[in-house]
């Protein structure tokens, strides 16, 4: 079997190459990943504007709140945020009085620190989702920190009185591993029968959900990975 049919109704799609020669910088990121291997440094400039709106996400607030409670216009703070000019130090003295954290704070940590999420076995954190009335239980099992990128590993167990549900609709995509049990799942007009090591990856634009709770226990892994706002 050729490589090009390995990838059913993409022949066009290209493959990394197998041998292809990777920078000695670069070979402990390689992976043979489609993802960029770009890990440019980020200028001073954009460590703090990263860290602004990390602060300000984390407080829930919004451009013009921070602003207007730093005494700046919200263009400036949108500036900050991207990195496009520097403040002075008065503007970042405001910027942590108004975030109620230190000056220092906003200077990113060193390069080598990268988000990491653990959690034991059996601590994931049990959150309420418009399935839980239908007895299905979420244990959110880590959370990306910070970057463009969201990614929500949840660990979904359908319990004995679970109800069907088949009106999740949400931005993004989502990936499901089935653990135990057995579930037809719907996604837009197509179902799929999953089974114990089975896997489903879609777009969650589409409506989906359980359809048929076939055979109990059920359980899966479901990823959820989106842009953030």
């Amino acid at each position: 079997m050729s490589r090009r049919s390995v990838v059913r109704g993409r022949a066009d799609l290209k493959l990394p190459k197998r041998h292809a020669p990777v920078k000695s910088s670069d070979k402990e990121l390689f992976t043979g990943s489609l993802a960029p291997a770009d890990m440019r440094a980020l200028s001073i400039e954009e460590e703090i504007g990263t860290q602004v709106r990390r602060f300000r996400k984390a407080l829930d607030l919004t451009v013009a709140k921070l602003g207007a409670a730093a005494g700046i216009s919200a263009g400036m703070l949108s500036k900050i945020e991207n990195g496009t000019i520097s403040p002075s130090l008065s503007t970042l003295g405001a910027l942590a009085k108004a975030l109620n954290v230190s000056i220092s704070s906003l200077f990113a940590e060193s390069e080598e620190r990268r988000d990491c999420s653990f959690v034991k076995a059996g601590q994931g954190l049990r959150i309420e989702r418009r399935g839980t009335k239908a007895g299905h239980l979420y244990d959110l099992l880590g959370h990306s920190l910070a970057g463009d990128i969201g990614v929500e590993p949840f660990l979904i167990t359908l319990k004995q009185d679970a109800q069907p549900y088949t009106n999740f609709r949400h931005g993004g995509v989502e990936f499901i591993y089935m653990l135990s049990g057995k579930v037809r799942y719907r996604h837009a007009d197509g179902t799929y029968l999953l089974e114990p090591g089975d896997a489903l990856f879609f777009d969650a634009a589409a409506r989906h959900g359980p359809e048929e709770l076939i055979e109990a226990p059920m359980q899966y892994l479901s990823i959820i990975i989106y842009p953030r706002q």
